[in-house]
């Protein structure tokens, strides 16, 4: 695996967990920079993340702008002694602006009507997260969420 702080197609955003992370959303699965969350939020799996897709370099924004290519969100879960590791494969679309400074969603649909949109036609959303990551998150535990974009050749 490449060194990621060179690596112009990933970005990587730490948050944490929240009391109120259920994960139960079908379709879509999101990070925010807020510092709370409401029950509400069952798509939400980490608050005050450290970077939005604002952040993002222009070069990693430009390549998730083909819609040929693919997007790996992976999320690592640090609960103490136990880590747990998932990901989502999608891909990208011309409609990203990866703007938003507030939070970013990644989508099992084609939807791009915003800026925080990270990924589309996703292979899982929040509800299809392993359990037991999402019982770590719910406890409070560290998430990391690495993004990589494989641009088409």
């Amino acid at each position: 695996m490449s060194d990621d702080a060179d690596d112009p197609h990933v970005e990587v955003v730490r948050a944490v967990g929240h009391e109120n992370v259920t994960a139960e959303h079908a379709s879509t699965v999101e990070l925010t920079t807020d510092d709370w969350l409401t029950p509400a939020g069952d798509c939400i799996v980490g608050i005050e993340a450290d970077r939005t897709p604002r952040d993002f370099s222009a070069e990693f924004r430009e390549a998730c702008r083909d819609a040929d290519a693919t997007i790996e969100a992976t999320f690592v879960v640090d609960a103490g002694d136990d880590e747990y590791r998932e990901t989502i494969t999608g891909r990208g679309d011309p409609e990203l602006t990866l703007l938003d400074d507030r939070s970013m969603v990644g989508r099992t649909s084609d939807y791009t009507d915003d800026e925080r949109t990270i990924l589309v036609d996703g292979d899982g959303a929040a509800a299809d997260l392993d359990r037991d990551l999402v019982a770590a998150l719910a406890d409070g535990a560290d998430l990391t969420l690495r993004l990589e974009v494989d641009p088409a050749e």
